[in-house]
Parts: structure tokens; sequence; C-alpha cells
């Protein structure tokens, strides 16, 4: 039996605003944008090449807007993913390692499969990290 996660809830209190944050800086595919009646509206959208979507919406959770924290979008060249984003318009961190259990930071030093970030948030302040996983030196 498989249990595929597809779906996680963002809570964030400006839809309109959270949305093209996610579709025109992130660059997440918009999936479903509808709004049945004033108090329910999910807006759905994924990121590129990814299996997981995000809903944001009105109605949808009573979660704290900007409660999430350390949700992963896994990459496999972490300077380039930065860059892009960061291109975007996304106010990204620099890349950070974990390099023995402590954090340092710069491109490079001690680079390596699942020790390497760089975060942002989103207009709410949910905290997003990017993880590098399949990089080759």
């Amino acid at each position: 039996m498989d249990f595929k996660l597809e779906l996680v809830l963002i809570p964030v209190s400006d839809v309109d605003r959270a949305k093209a944050f996610y579709v025109e800086q992130a660059g997440f595919n918009l999936d479903v944008d509808t709004g049945p009646s004033e108090s329910f509206r999910v807006v759905q959208m994924t990121p590129p090449g990814s299996a997981c979507s995000i809903t944001i919406g009105k109605g949808i959770t009573e979660a704290t807007p900007g409660s999430v924290e350390g949700l992963h979008l896994v990459v496999t060249d972490i300077i380039a993913a930065r860059a892009h984003l960061a291109e975007r318009g996304v106010d990204i961190n620099e890349v950070f390692h974990f390099v023995s259990g402590e954090r340092a930071a710069g491109p490079d030093p001690g680079r390596v499969d699942y020790g390497s970030f760089a975060d942002f948030r989103d207009p709410d302040g949910n905290v997003w990290l990017l993880q590098e996983v399949g990089h080759r030196a």
C-alpha cells in the first residue's frame, strides 16, 4: 500500500499576495484557483518537478499565517537554484552547510548532499529551505 504525500496546506493572511509570490516569484505552477463562496477559496500550486503541491486559501485551515517552518525543496544544484530564485525576486539567504554538525557559510565549504541549504520566507513568514541532494562535485 502506498501513502503518497501530495498536498500541504500553507496558512497565509492574504491569498492574492501569497499566490503572486508563489507563482510569479518562486515559479510554482498554478493548478487550481477556485472560490465557490466569499468564505472559501482554494489555490493549489506545484513547485516545478515536484509530486507534492501546496494549497493556500480561505477557510482551509485554522493554522496561524506564517507558522509553517522547514518545508524542503530538494534540488541537485543549490548554487544554481538559489541564483534562480534570487533572479526572480525571492529574498533568499546565502547558502549554508552543516559540516560535522556545525553550520558553515559560503558556496562550497563542506558542500555535501543533505547538508547544504538556503532558506527563504513567503510574505507571511512561512519558512522554506532548499536542500541539495544529488550534487556531483
